[in-house]
């Protein structure tokens, strides 16, 4: 008997049988008191085994460093999602720095560039000017010179 019991998944409790719920509800309340106190039931309980709450908490152990493996994983693509952000920032600002330097050289150079075509048309009319002007010069030293060619005897003109 030892060693059934040993094997066997339930433990014997003893209990007392609740008649007046489950069985005899007809039985006045003093019967009743004295069917309590002289049935004593004994009802098999199993066992509690140590092994499923074992089995049970070792799920959830390799569960929760799961979960802290992962969240640690997590938490590290964070910060280096956070860092690239960071560096991305960074290269945004440096990039519109550039643009806005471009910007400013862009906005000099058309100044200059404005202020070199006004001297350069400035410059062609001067030149266009001066053209004119030698071109009245040699046109009047052209007729003094046909003029005083005419005047000139055939003779003198041949010495």
């Amino acid at each position: 008997m030892q060693g059934r019991k040993q094997n066997h998944k339930f433990e014997s409790k003893v209990d007392t049988l609740n008649l007046d719920t489950q069985f005899l509800p007809f039985i006045n309340p003093t019967t009743r008191h004295t069917l309590q106190q002289h049935f004593v039931v004994s009802l098999p309980i199993p066992k509690k085994e140590t092994k499923m709450a074992v089995t049970k908490q070792v799920p959830e152990v390799e569960e929760e460093k799961l979960l802290r493996k992962r969240n640690e994983e997590l938490e590290i693509e964070l910060r280096k999602s956070q860092e690239r952000e960071e560096r991305m920032k960074a290269e945004l600002q440096k990039a519109r720095e550039r643009l806005r330097v471009a910007e400013e050289a862009e906005e000099r150079l058309c100044s200059q560039l404005g202020e070199l075509e006004a001297e350069a048309v400035d410059q062609a009319r001067t030149d266009h000017a001066r053209i004119l002007a030698l071109m009245n010069q040699l046109s009047q030293a052209q007729r003094l010179l046909q003029a005083s060619s005419v005047a000139q005897p055939l003779g003198l003109a041949s010495k």
